[in-house]
């Protein structure tokens, strides 16, 4: 069974496919109306069951109208919809909803939710975020660098602010695309030594650099995150604010990078203190992409397409005769 959980556990040559057809694929959806069908359709007939037990606005719109687009019906599920975990068994869960659904991608908060969810589930599952890892996401990010700057092997990718789960996802990439990272940030918020270490295994050079000045010299592309979550108390909120501040993407920080050749678009910027509002017109002089929390998310739906895609041919091929049998 083909899942789609981290980008770490999935094979380099298999995510350079992904991007490539989700390339392919928003090529090919130019100047359509949102709402019409593509013209290949990967997932006619077939039924998707999309999970959130962590809410979400950007994901749950990307991943619906992108199975939408490839000929699917949608079940969106929110965690006071079921009785995941508490009811009845996450596995119980999986069984019951292989029965229905042909591909499961869930939102969630522990990671152990998500495996425990694709080993008992006879579909295909997709990481559509957990606390630990957002790969989805970043795939959308990496094709997004290379539509506007070329390939991303070799580049100098700076992370500044909370080594967070989207931070995590980015350093797995790292080993798996072939770009460097360097972390700037408080040391109370490094990323897990675990994901470090799988990007310099990899080949890839991780650098941790308090000072984010020194950190972004050299820098192809500088990607930022909302310093608080939705369930974060204002007390804590307060503290993270001021161990961020130094962090924050702003013009001074911007000014330290070397110009580029191609302008980037700066994408999703909101009244969040991790990127300074007067930052939006400074990014298109200098050409860097800022990404924060609403940017990164919105990224997605330029590349849904080839995740349910790819996964869905394995399934087709292996169970036609009862994807037959679901649509009938």
């Amino acid at each position: 069974m083909n899942h789609f959980l981290d980008i770490h556990t999935t094979d380099p040559e298999e995510l350079r496919r992904i991007i490539g057809q989700g390339a392919e694929m928003k090529a090919a959806r130019q100047g359509r109306p949102r709402g019409s069908r593509d013209d290949a359709l990967p997932l006619d007939g077939r039924m998707v069951a999309l999970i959130f037990e962590k809410p979400s606005t950007r994901t749950r719109v990307s991943f619906d109208v992108g199975a939408r687009q490839m000929g699917a019906e949608t079940m969106v599920l929110s965690g006071s919809d079921m009785q995941l975990g508490h009811g009845e068994t996450i596995a119980d869960t999986a069984r019951v909803l292989s029965r229905y659904v042909d591909l499961i991608m869930i939102r969630t908060f522990d990671e152990s939710v998500l495996h425990e969810m694709a080993e008992h589930a006879d579909v295909p599952v997709i990481n559509g975020l957990t606390d630990r890892t957002h790969p989805c996401q970043i795939m959308a990010d990496v094709l997004t660098y290379e539509e506007h700057r070329g390939p991303i092997r070799g580049r100098k990718v700076v992370w500044s602010g909370d080594g967070n789960n989207v931070c995590a996802s980015f350093l797995h990439a790292a080993g798996q695309f072939g770009f460097d990272l360097t972390f700037t940030g408080p040391p109370q918020l490094d990323p897990e030594a675990e994901f470090i270490a799988f990007a310099r295994d990899a080949g890839s050079r991780v650098e941790i650099e308090r000072d984010a000045m020194r950190a972004v010299d050299g820098a192809d592309v500088i990607v930022t995150d909302t310093w608080v979550s939705m369930h974060d108390a204002q007390s804590s909120r307060e503290r993270r604010h001021n161990m961020l501040r130094p962090y924050q993407v702003n013009e001074r920080l911007m000014a330290a990078l070397r110009p580029v050749e191609q302008q980037l678009k700066t994408l999703g910027l909101d009244a969040d203190e991790a990127v300074a509002e007067t930052t939006a017109a400074f990014a298109h002089i200098v050409g860097v992409l800022v990404l924060n929390n609403t940017g990164r998310i919105r990224l997605f739906r330029q590349n849904p397409d080839a995740l349910f895609e790819r996964y869905m041919d394995s399934l087709v091929r292996r169970l036609s005769a009862s994807l037959r049998c679901v649509r009938g």
